[in-house]
């Protein structure tokens, strides 16, 4: 039998969900309905079942869900609840953040080293990480088993350096870099472009006053 298609709106959401049954587990909450759920995700009750029925529903009708279980079953689902070792290629500013972010260990991201090519950098500590120069890059994946790398480097460098990721055995990219990435097909790229993002937030505020005002946009 052929495995379901899962749609990247579903799964885009997946994340969403196992952050707010985070949020009731620590609360205390020990069940929820569709209904409830849906008035802290802001998604209809419909959807939110539609999503789970997907994985196999995970809810009892007059019962709703299990806190604790469906949150277990998300991260299954997304597979956080193993470890996945990363290492970042790029120990500027937005690397050391992302080196900082303590909650990503917690999601079973553990990071396992950094590289750079600036001698001003290698040699530093950041959070017990040291920073170190990309010539063992592929040695280092291997020896640690990396299976993720984070790109936070000048997108004139990165396709470079996630063929050299490939070739010594990385199946995802996690990809902060301004370019897209050629990448063989089993290889997981994620883009992350902040201005994009930046963008996608200018328009929706300038058209909320040009609603506002009584502006209409033209195409």
């Amino acid at each position: 039998m052929a495995e379901k298609e899962i749609s990247k709106a579903v799964i885009s959401r997946l994340p969403r969900y196992y952050r707010y049954l985070g949020e009731l587990l620590e609360d205390g909450v020990e069940r929820i309905s569709s209904n409830e759920l849906s008035q802290k995700m802001k998604v209809t009750a419909s959807q939110i079942r539609q999503d789970l029925n997907n994985f196999g529903g995970f809810g009892q009708q007059g019962y709703g869900y299990n806190v604790k279980y469906l949150y277990t079953e998300i991260a299954k689902i997304l597979g956080i609840d193993r470890q996945h070792n990363l290492i970042i290629i790029g120990a500027g500013n937005l690397g050391q953040a992302i080196a900082n972010y303590a909650n990503f260990e917690k999601r079973g991201f553990v990071i396992k080293g950094m590289f750079d090519i600036n001698p001003r950098l290698i040699g530093l500590v950041v959070r017990g990480i040291e920073i170190r120069g990309v010539d063992d890059l592929e040695q280092f994946i291997v020896d640690n088993n990396v299976q993720i790398a984070a790109l936070t480097i000048p997108k004139m460098k990165a396709p470079e350096i996630a063929d050299r990721l490939v070739k010594a055995g990385i199946k995802a990219i996690w990809n902060f870099a301004h370019v897209d990435l050629n990448t063989p097909e089993d290889v997981v790229v994620e883009n992350v472009h902040l201005s994009e993002s930046l963008m996608r937030l200018s328009y929706r505020v300038s058209n909320m006053q040009d609603q506002k005002n009584g502006v209409q946009k033209k195409l």
